[in-house]
């Protein structure tokens, strides 16, 4: 079984994480299963970019992002090459690393009442 090391993030997951994951399960329900209270506030749809994460190693071991994702990722804070959407990223057979970015654009949340 692959595992997926979670690096740590002062909010999330402050001492990182590192647990083994079924293939065909998203990063963001791995993360949810071990607690990491990763942001969906779309509820994992990819309908925003609160779960944006980095794939900092086995970012080519994963399925290339669909064009939604990637029109999600454009709009994303700390886009890098190797970002994916959470929920759209489904661990496959090979080890993965991931970088929960400090900050998330969370409209639902910043926005003006």
């Amino acid at each position: 079984m692959p595992q997926v090391i979670f690096l740590p993030h002062e909010k999330f997951c402050p001492e990182g994480m590192v647990v083994e994951a079924e293939p065909g399960t998203s990063i963001l329900d791995l993360a949810h299963e071990h607690h990491i209270e990763m942001e969906s506030a779309c509820g994992g749809v990819c309908a925003c970019t609160t779960c944006h994460c980095i794939i900092r190693e086995g970012f080519d071991s994963l399925e290339e992002a669909d064009e939604l994702e990637e029109d999600f990722l454009d709009r994303a804070w700390g886009l890098e090459a190797q970002s994916r959407l959470a929920c759209q990223a489904i661990v496959g057979e090979e080890d993965l690393t991931v970088e929960i970015p400090k900050y998330s654009l969370n409209h639902a949340a910043e926005a003006p009442h």
